[in-house]
């Protein structure tokens, strides 16, 4: 019995590593940029957009399509790096542990 109460707290403690660790995410922020960087955006650890950045030679009306498919290149490329950011992240905090492979706690 006394080893399942050191589980518990053991499980306890991750629980609340976990939770700090989804705090941190919102802090944390990426930049993603397309077009040479005539497009970027800013997204928390968690993707959520926080800015976004156009070059004023974008401004055309001719060059809309370009423009949209830049601000999407510029997101999925933001969003890449913070799944990145969170994956390192939890890799401090289950080091160690013995995870099923692939397991993802995010």
């Amino acid at each position: 019995m006394r080893d399942m109460m050191g589980l518990m707290k053991q499980a306890q403690a991750m629980q609340q590593k976990l939770q700090d660790a989804q705090a941190e995410l919102d802090n944390v922020e990426v930049e993603g940029s397309a077009g040479g960087g005539v497009v970027t955006v800013k997204v928390s650890g968690k993707g959520v957009l926080k800015a976004i950045s156009i070059d004023p030679s974008l401004m055309n009306a001719d060059e809309k399509e370009i423009l949209e498919d830049l601000i999407v290149a510029a997101m999925n490329d933001a969003r890449g790096k913070a799944d990145r950011a969170a994956q390192d992240r939890m890799a401090e905090l289950t080091k160690g542990l013995p995870l099923p492979p692939g397991m993802k706690l995010f």
